[in-house]
């Protein structure tokens, strides 16, 4: 059964919280980091989610993905499965009962239980001076939404101080510019990435894949005392 479940929305500069909790579960072979285990991945049919699920399963995980539409789900399965990787999916919107209940049911009719889970949130992990050029963008079109989203560094701390006596360890990624479908609104704005070139150094957007790994990695066991991090992916180092 799941010690707890947390689950938060959708949107443009994800972070991701992973609840590692330890687990037994049955008829699981599996050679890897993160071998013996089973993840949840909401979000998880594109962009970043959907690099994060196909890391952990190449890690030896068993994988649950979901997401709001179901043949987004189906071809995100059907993607994965196509690479060898233990994967199942299932429709949900967590702002449903239902759909939760169903996505913890998935979860103990195919493998027995729950390691970690990884959700889907959004957060501004830059400061406003940094993206000048981009201003407008914040202000008329995702300001209210950004700031809003910002509260989830805050929740990051809090539930993992809430939760640490129940052995379940909560860690926020915080990517910047992660060319996805949801973020073009500024990745195709060319004043932006002519600003962007000029004040980074590396000369390039981020990917989905640059986020997977770290994930992967507060999900082993490697990061078993990592706890209450908020850790930026954005090939720089903001104050958050």
């Amino acid at each position: 059964m799941f010690q707890a479940v947390a689950y938060v929305s959708r949107g443009l500069f994800r972070s991701y919280a992973g609840l590692s909790v330890r687990m037994n579960s049955t008829g699981i072979d599996q050679k890897g980091v993160l071998a013996n285990r089973v993840a949840v991945v909401t979000g998880a049919t594109d962009g970043i989610g959907f690099a994060i699920a196909r890391r952990l399963a190449r890690d030896g995980a068993h994988v649950v993905v979901s997401s709001r539409k179901q043949h987004n789900v189906d071809r995100a399965v059907a993607a994965l499965q196509g690479e060898g990787l233990s994967v199942t999916g299932t429709v949900c919107h967590v702002g449903k009962a239902e759909d939760r209940e169903r996505l913890v049911a998935t979860v103990l009719e195919h493998y027995g239980g729950l390691d970690f889970l990884v959700c889907n949130a959004a957060v501004n992990p830059l400061v406003r001076s940094t993206l000048q050029a981009s201003e407008e963008v914040w202000d008329k079109e995702l300001g209210p939404y950004n700031v809003s989203k910002t509260a989830l560094l805050g929740l990051t701390r809090t539930l993992s101080l809430e939760l640490a006596p129940k052995g379940i360890r909560v860690n926020c990624l915080v990517p910047g510019i992660i060319k996805t479908n949801f973020s073009k609104v500024l990745h195709m704005n060319e004043v932006f990435w002519n600003n962007f070139k000029e004040k980074y150094r590396l000369q390039r957007l981020g990917q989905p894949e640059d986020c997977a790994g770290l994930v992967s990695f507060l999900c082993s066991p490697d990061a078993c005392y990592i706890n209450g991090e908020n850790i930026v992916v954005a090939g720089f180092s903001p104050q958050l």
